[in-house]
């Protein structure tokens, strides 16, 4: 599997694993779909930590899960971004819909 969901009250965390692309996307947004659909929660967190690459299908899946959330003005949070990741995200304007994370640089020059 390509997500793995954690539920916490009314927390949904979607932890991203893998490449997501035209060839994964369609499996992470069913199952991310699915635990909306029975969990109804205020947050969606879309965990990027173990994402090792990202296309255009990433962007469809952060914006149609935005769409999905904002029928119930549940909030998304995009956390763990990887650097080349994060900075697709910004590219894409995606900080506009979701609060947007990447890896913390503290103690890093």
């Amino acid at each position: 599997m390509s997500v793995k969901i954690d539920v916490t009250g009314e927390v949904v965390t979607a932890y991203l694993i893998g490449d997501i692309d035209h060839h994964t996307a369609k499996e992470m947004r069913e199952n991310i779909d699915n635990a909306i659909e029975l969990n109804m929660p205020t947050l969606l967190i879309l965990d990027f930590k173990d994402v090792s690459f990202m296309d255009s299908s990433g962007i469809g899946l952060v914006m149609g899960r935005y769409r999905t959330l904002a029928k119930t003005r549940a909030e998304l949070h995009i956390m763990n971004a990887p650097p080349q990741i994060f900075k697709i995200l910004k590219l894409a304007g995606i900080e506009k819909l979701a609060k947007l994370g990447g890896y913390s640089n503290e103690g890093k020059k």
